[in-house]
């Protein structure tokens, strides 16, 4: 049965191996609820800090550490990308990752070509890789990672959110469909307007003056 707990010794997202082992094949699933830790968000939406986030997670013990196989369901809370509308949502992270025994790190020979050659990214690749700590594994990075990725780029309120009205910045989804505004007059034409006015306007005192003459 899934070993289920609230909050864990040591930092919520500290998980304790020695029940696992490290015989080659051993598994252990646990299910655990812990707060959000901080900056798990995009710019519009994001996980609120100390929010329940639900995690179900299989360790597997393997050659060279322990597989973490899991999901994360967490609470969203940000503003839609079209109306700016205060939303609420949830989302659904899963992850895989290899934590390695502390004297342990992953064979990279056969990623790269049989000569003696040094390459740079063998060193980039050892500091991404992640360790036990004796027998705890910390999930936190592994987990910000996850969770980040599967964010919204543009969360909308809705599917066919209509945005908002170009003229006066409502939402339109409230405002109906005969929300419209009176077309402004372009002001390029706006001088050119004013010079017709005008001689239109000599044009009518021409037109009095010729009235009064032949009268």
């Amino acid at each position: 049965m899934p070993n289920t707990r609230t909050h864990a010794p040591r930092g919520a997202l500290v998980f304790d191996m020695r029940q696992l082992g490290r015989q080659a094949g051993s598994a252990l699933t646990k299910t655990r609820t812990v707060p959000a830790p901080e900056d798990l968000r995009l710019e519009l939406v994001g996980v609120p800090v100390g929010s329940d986030v639900t995690l179900e997670i299989r360790f597997e013990a393997v050659s060279e550490g322990v597989l973490a196989t899991g999901t994360a369901i967490a609470p969203l809370a940000g503003e839609c990308a079209r109306c700016l509308t205060p939303l609420t949502s949830s989302v659904t992270a899963s992850f895989q990752e290899l934590f390695l025994y502390p004297d342990g790190r992953r064979d990279f020979r056969d990623r790269h070509d049989k000569h003696d050659r040094h390459d740079d990214s063998d060193e980039q690749d050892d500091e991404e890789l992640h360790h036990l700590d004796g027998d705890l594994l910390n999930l936190e990075p592994v987990l910000r990672d996850a969770v980040v990725l599967a964010l919204p780029m543009s969360p909308l309120c809705r599917e066919d959110c209509p945005g908002l009205c170009a003229e006066c910045g409502a939402p339109l989804a409230d405002a109906g469909p005969g929300h419209r505004h009176d077309a402004a007059a372009d002001p390029r034409w706006a001088a050119l307007k004013q010079l017709g006015d005008q001689e239109n306007d000599h044009q009518d005192r021409r037109a009095g003056a010729i009235d009064l003459q032949e009268g």
